[in-house]
């Protein structure tokens, strides 16, 4: 609230806030400073101060409004001007943002409904806005994360301040306000190296100081770097040092004398604690290097060392390799190597000391006969300030060297030889020797292992090669026999001598064909004296006995000779067809071809040859049934009242090719009525599709062609002449058939009393000659009769002797069966008849003159009947 008084000159206002703010607004402003600083009033006024240093009015208040509306215009124009005083607030770094400090309304004595309406705000002086008012509740909150360390980064002030100004309008007020940020303990200590690095010299005294490095702690007060800790050392501990504005440092000290050959480095661990609470640590690495100083002086793994060396050793050959050690380091270390005066200068002038590196190495050719033993001092000396030394003594035995080669010599040799030589022939005589003496001078004597051919010791240093295994030239033509003689020595000497033995040949091996028998496939109607193939044969042999000569064995073939089918070239075996073969007259030729070689005794060997001959396509298909005269058309009668499915005629069409090219398949050329007729490709079978009707004419004309399968196809056709009757005389042959049903219904009545009749007469007639027939037959056959409204043709064939009475629905039958005995099946019309006669005849027997078979004719049934049964 305002409150107002009078000091008897002028008009006072003072700002009345809550107790926590310590806020006042007045005029003059000299009252408050005095009324804040003193917290009394001014004894010339009269008013008196509250304890909080806020002054109030002593009089009656009613004096003062009395006189307000006198000085009303006064009052105006104090009201617009506002003057603020500092309300100070203390908060901890680090608090969550949203974190309330304090009701700023309530502190200014501000009415919290009235915040939005006068748009108080709150105003960061110089920094950036971390806190914020709350228009609704008149709370001051964290805006933002505070960081002390950040907003006050110095530490020569411990306290750090965040000031505001609060502002609010109708009528505007400013209101300053100091918020305190205390430190908390966030921090821990760290160094500005995390690795601290010290030399110390091994003679350094006892109780030496060596600064290290502080620790920085950005907190203040007692949250900064409070002590110092080192690891574990019996070497060094530290001392706290503090400065003069406060800050601790660690100073290390030396408590036991360093010796940089027992421990070169000494690695330290330097942890900074701070007097925060919790408290924080932050740690370096100290590492310590000891320095050298020449205190060690070199010395020999040995105080005396012996070596042995060969005689004849080359020049510059590595005899020992002397090695002195120097725990210094540096130039402390660096060792030299010398003779010393103890060493004779002829020792000196045979084995090289290399100063640097210790090495002694040969200088002149030692010779074990000059001397045997070498002895000397070598001296190691370190490069330090105040040089030290030490010394050794080196003993070196010569040792004796087979330096003597064994010797070798040939006395006897023969070459060349017969590869049938004998076993245990003596091939070589050869002596070996060596000047050395003991080991050295002992000699052994030796051929390869993979040789025919072995040593026996004849007498002292002499050895005979002998043939220990068969020889053979065609294997192996000549040998070199290597002689090695090695002496016994340490490292043994050896020398050897090479000598070439030539194997003379001898005809010992046969003529070789590649393979034991060769089939040749040779095409039919070959042109003569074409070549077949080339049958070579080896002969491993040398000269004559390698030459050959190729024969055709004699052989007789259907009394023909195989050379004159066949004819070979002697020199290069190349084989040759005499004449053209025909693959329907044979088709394969056995027989052997011979190779001889010109050796003594020759020597020969045989192989068998298959020639096969090769089918072509060279024989068109031959009808043979139904059988007809060249050019001539085959006539058949069919009765009208055929089903649907009923044989007609059978084409059988024969090829003398092979198999393949004999494949026959059949087609219709030519056809009347293609709805009525189909052909069996395979079988040749013609048979109806439907029935006959009226409207069919009474002559059917069928072309058939028969294909083979070669390449390129031969043909043959047939011409068939199909005749519709309306009856059918029924023929028996030498089985028993059924009766066959007829249509015998007509358009016209007439044909239909007529027909049934004849049909009826034919009936009765057919029934008694069965009867007949089956009286006569002695065996019933087995064979299935034929189907029903089969087709009966009228040319009834006789056979004689070799001849067999058939009709067209078993003629090929009759040819399968007599073509399976090896037999040809020929069928010929009888003159001035409807009758055939079928030869069985021999293969290559032409056909049988007609006029002679037609006298063997029999005729009738019966008699056809008989052939049959007796076939």
């Amino acid at each position: 609230m305002i409150v107002h008084w009078w000091n008897g000159s002028q008009w006072w206002h003072q700002l009345r806030v809550t107790p926590h703010l310590s806020t006042e607004t007045s005029f003059p402003s000299r009252l408050v400073s005095a009324c804040s600083r003193r917290r009394t009033c001014p004894r010339s006024s009269t008013f008196h101060c509250c304890k909080h240093g806020i002054c109030t009015m002593a009089h009656d208040i009613q004096r003062v409004f009395w006189r307000r509306y006198v000085y009303a215009f006064i009052f105006l124009a104090v009201i617009t001007t506002t003057v603020s005083a500092v309300s100070h607030y203390s908060v901890p770094e680090e608090m969550e943002e949203g974190s309330v400090v304090a009701n700023l309304a309530t502190d200014l004595g501000l009415d919290v409904k009235t915040l939005t309406r006068r748009k108080m705000r709150v105003d960061a002086v110089g920094n950036k806005k971390y806190l914020d008012i709350n228009k609704e509740t008149g709370e001051l909150f964290i805006l933002e994360r505070i960081d002390r360390e950040l907003l006050c980064p110095l530490k020569t002030t411990t306290s750090c301040f965040l000031k505001l100004d609060a502002t609010i309008e109708n009528p505007i007020r400013m209101f300053n306000i100091e918020v305190e940020i205390t430190d908390i303990n966030d921090n821990a200590p760290h160094f500005r190296r995390g690795t601290m690095h010290l030399d110390i010299s091994e003679s350094s005294p006892i109780g030496e100081r060596f600064s290290l490095n502080n620790a920085a702690d950005p907190d203040v007060g007692t949250n900064s770097v409070k002590d110092y800790h080192l690891s574990s050392s019996e070497h060094f501990s530290i001392e706290i040092q503090t400065g003069r504005d406060g800050t601790k440092f660690a100073d290390l000290i030396l408590k036991k004398a360093l010796d940089r050959e027992k421990q070169a480095v000494h690695n330290l661990m330097l942890t900074a604690v701070d007097g925060g609470v919790p408290t924080r640590t932050g740690t370096a690495s100290v590492i310590v290097r000891v320095l050298d100083v020449n205190d060690n002086a070199p010395s020999f793994d040995k105080d005396r060392y012996v070596v042995n060396v060969m005689e004849n050793s080359p020049i510059g050959s590595l005899v020992i390799k002397l090695n002195a050690t120097d725990l210094d380091e540096g130039s402390n270390s660096d060792i030299v190597y010398s003779y010393s005066l103890y060493t004779s200068e002829r020792t000196q002038n045979v084995f090289k000391l290399n100063s640097e590196n210790g090495e002694i190495r040969v200088k002149e050719m030692i010779n074990y006969e000059d001397m045997k033993l070498y002895e000397m001092e070598v001296i190691a000396s370190d490069k330090g300030q105040n040089s030290l030394t030490g010394q050794c003594k080196l003993t070196i035995q010569v040792t004796d060297m087979n330096d003597n080669h064994p010797e070798i010599s040939i006395k006897s040799f023969q070459s060349p030889v017969n590869e049938n030589i004998e076993l245990d022939t003596v091939i070589a005589v050869v002596s070996v020797s060596d000047k050395d003496s003991g080991d050295n001078g002992v000699v052994d004597l030796r051929i390869p292992d993979n040789m025919p051919f072995k040593l026996r010791e004849s007498s002292d240093n002499y050895y005979e090669l002998v043939v220990s295994e068969p020889l053979d030239r065609e294997k192996v033509p000549e040998y070199d026999v290597t002689f090695t003689v090695t002496d016994r020595g340490s490292p043994p000497l050896s020398d050897n001598e090479t000598m070439t033995l030539e194997l003379l040949d001898v005809n010992d091996n046969v003529p070789q064909f590649p393979k034991s028998f060769y089939t040749i496939r040779v095409m039919e109607n070959n042109a003569p004296g074409a070549l077949l193939s080339s049958l070579t044969a080896f002969d491993p042999d040398l000269h004559e006995n390698q030459y050959l000569v190729y024969f055709v064995l004699e052989k007789e073939i259907a009394n023909t000779s195989m050379s004159m089918l066949f004819s070979i070239n002697p020199e290069n075996g190349n084989l040759y067809a005499l004449k053209t073969f025909d693959y329907e007259i044979e088709k394969e030729f056995l027989f052997h071809i011979e190779a001889r070689d010109s050796g003594s005794p020759p020597l020969s060997s045989n192989v068998t040859v298959h020639i096969v001959i090769v089918d072509q396509n060279d024989n068109a298909p031959v009808i043979v049934s139904p059988w007809r005269a060249h050019g001539s058309v085959v006539e058949e009668k069919i009765p009208r009242s055929t089903d649907k499915g009923s044989l007609v005629s059978k084409v059988i069409a024969l090829d003398t090719d092979s198999v393949h090219n004999s494949r026959i398949t059949y087609q219709f050329l030519q056809v009347t009525d293609v709805t009525l007729f189909s052909l069996d490709q395979y079988n040749g079978e013609i048979r109806t599709m439907r029935m006959f009707s009226y409207r069919d004419p009474r002559h059917q004309r069928l072309v058939v062609v028969a294909k083979d399968n070669g390449e390129p196809a031969l043909s043959a056709t047939v011409t068939i002449k199909l005749s519709t009757v309306e009856t059918v005389v029924k023929a028996y042959s030498d089985m028993t058939e059924v009766p066959l049903e007829y249509d015998i219904f007509s358009d016209l009545n007439l044909y239909l009393v007529i027909g049934l009749g004849s049909v009826s007469f034919l009936l009765l007639i057919t029934i008694l000659v069965t009867i007949v027939l089956k009286c006569q037959k002695p065996k019933p056959s087995n064979a299935a009769p034929p189907c029903r409204n089969s087709v009966i043709s009228e040319r009834n064939s006789t056979i004689a002797d070799s001849t067999l009475v058939s009709n067209d629905a078993y003629w090929y039958s009759l040819f399968l069966a007599e073509t399976r005995k090896g037999k040809m099946v020929v069928r010929q019309p009888v003159p001035k008849g409807s009758r055939y006669i079928v030869s069985s005849l021999p293969r290559g027997t032409g056909l049988t003159d007609t006029s002679g078979s037609a006298a063997s004719t029999l005729q009738g049934s019966t008699t056809s009947s008989g052939s049959h049964s007796s076939t």
